[in-house]
């Protein structure tokens, strides 16, 4: 063979083989972090830790959360734990070093450090209310005396209480308090939306009246993690979480959208005139208190205010 041809026929292959080697590279790359993705997808889980600062409406806030993950991982997403905690146990947990991905809690909590500075959504919420089984009742003579105080566990409900005509009225835990009301120790109770669903549950005629001056009954949550891939992944199963949230009616909550035509449905769409939608720190707290403690309303209300909304 003619040494020209010859040549020609190397520079030939040569030619192909680079454009071969061109194409599959890019390909065989892709092909290599698509798997990787998938691998990341399939084995990452985020640990939630669900902090009940306040009473729900009915049923399980992490067996609802845990079941939104499940279906999270099902729509793209990753594996999602949760774990139920008290607040006291989630401090000390973070105390110790142990830290979730992500923290769902109550507006007010105070103690949660690791929430300092962090980005947070509220996914769910609740209401106060004045109940009475006097069915000519008009909630216009509301006062200390004729009303008992659901006391709530973290919630300021001193503070509803206070901004609505009933400070310094007696508190009850939360049980005792309905029972007050059911004996007709009380004409009134400061309840939440709790409350609603246990004079459902027994039956009895109620009258309802939203409360309207105040609210801290929110449950944020909040992506702990400083890990960028958990991080992603933790936007987008609040994301998820948010999308979902004409789901609420099954915990007896409330979202951004109509979920109710009973009692309920009293609580939904309000304008609060102040409410507390952030943690707390232990000075901001105090401060808050104190403004209770002295019935000091003007006080208490340009320090709600004063605290950042998001």
């Amino acid at each position: 063979m003619p040494v020209k041809i010859k040549q020609i026929i190397v520079r030939a292959v040569f030619f192909v083989l680079c454009t071969a080697i061109l194409i599959a590279t890019p390909v065989a790359v892709a092909v290599k972090n698509r798997v990787k993705g998938d691998a990341d997808n399939s084995f990452m889980l985020l640990n939630v830790w669900q902090v009940d600062c306040f009473e729900g409406g009915k049923g399980s806030r992490a067996s609802y959360l845990q079941n939104i993950g499940n279906r999270f991982k099902e729509n793209g997403g990753c594996y999602v734990n949760v774990v139920s905690l008290s607040l006291d146990a989630a401090i000390h947990n973070i105390g110790a070093g142990t830290l979730p991905d992500l923290i769902s809690y109550g507006a007010g909590a105070c103690g949660l450090d690791v929430l300092n500075g962090k980005k947070f959504t509220s996914w769910a919420h609740g209401g106060y209310c004045m109940l009475a089984l006097d069915e000519n009742a008009d909630f216009g003579d509301v006062n200390a005396a004729n009303t008992v105080i659901n006391s709530g566990t973290e919630n300021l409900s001193a503070a509803a209480a206070l901004l609505c005509g009933a400070g310094g009225a007696p508190s009850e835990l939360p049980t005792e308090a309905y029972v007050s009301l059911l004996n007709g120790n009380y004409k009134y109770l400061l309840g939440t939306q709790r409350d609603i669903f246990r004079l459902k549950t027994r039956g009895v005629n109620f009258k309802i009246q939203p409360v309207s001056s105040f609210n801290d009954l929110y449950q944020n949550i909040s992506v702990t993690s400083e890990d960028p891939r958990k991080l992603f992944y933790g936007e987008k199963f609040i994301d998820f979480l948010k999308r979902n949230s004409s789901e609420l009616k099954n915990i007896g909550l409330m979202g951004d959208v109509k979920l109710y035509d009973d009692e309920m449905g009293a609580l939904e769409g309000l304008e609060y005139e102040v409410k507390l939608v952030s943690p707390l720190s232990q000075s901001a707290k105090s401060e808050i208190l104190g403004a209770i403690e002295n019935s000091d309303i003007k006080k208490l209300k340009n320090l709600l205010k004063s605290l950042k909304i998001n």
